[in-house]
């Protein structure tokens, strides 16, 4: 399990706000920029989508 930082939710939050589905090479990017592995950020992703699916 992953503790993701403010700054990272943050992050995190406005790449979704843009676009809620990644693709392999915009996940490698921001995986690179952040320093997390691409999977945790698919993880935050498909998370947050089911979080977003669960609020309406």
């Amino acid at each position: 399990r992953t503790a993701f930082s403010a700054e990272q939710i943050s992050t995190l939050e406005s790449s979704f706000q843009r676009q809620q589905y990644l693709g392999a090479a915009e996940r490698r990017q921001l995986a690179g920029r952040m320093r997390l592995s691409e999977v945790q950020i698919k993880t935050w992703f498909q998370n947050r989508r089911m979080k977003l699916k669960r609020q309406l």
